[in-house]
């Protein structure tokens, strides 16, 4: 067993014996919770590199850890975890070798980068000029014909399209 859920208004606790889980009204489910305001299929638990990870399959009334909602987040022993308004605490041993796998930052890449028109960290980004600062000497650049097209081009006909 890889966990318990401990339900907050008393009950049987849940054992959490699959490392990947579905939670939701569904009979289908590997945890049926079947109440109205508990969506048919609400949420996903995974057991990753030793720790719980809970992530809302867009229900209709969240996922809240500790009292915050939240979209995807891995839960520590003791945290409460609420599926629309039913409230658990978690109970298991994590992996003493092991830490949670960092949660990506939805706003470390570029929308650029994310379209596939730029990649950031392979170009260096060029320092602001100051508005009373000469412009740098023109460089052997050979003029752009009419039929290359830069990153901001294809940008822009990316975004007309």
């Amino acid at each position: 067993m890889l966990g318990t859920l401990i339900p907050a208004g008393g009950g049987d606790p849940i054992p959490l014996r699959k490392p990947v889980l579905i939670v939701g009204r569904r009979p289908s489910c590997d945890i049926v919770l079947d109440f109205p305001n508990v969506s048919s299929r609400h949420c996903e638990m995974a057991f990753m590199n030793g720790y719980w990870r809970v992530k809302d399959l867009n229900s209709s009334n969240g996922v809240k850890v500790n009292g915050q909602r939240v979209d995807e987040k891995f839960i520590q022993p003791g945290d409460s975890v609420a599926f629309g308004k039913h409230r658990f605490e978690i109970e298991y041993t994590p992996d003493p070798n092991a830490a949670p796998i960092e949660e990506a930052d939805p706003f470390a890449m570029s929308l650029l980068e994310k379209a596939g028109l730029r990649d950031d960290n392979a170009r260096t980004r060029r320092p602001a000029r100051d508005s009373g600062a000469k412009k740098p000497p023109k460089t052997d650049v050979p003029p752009k014909s009419p039929d290359e097209k830069d990153d901001d081009d294809r940008a822009l006909e990316w975004m007309a399209e």
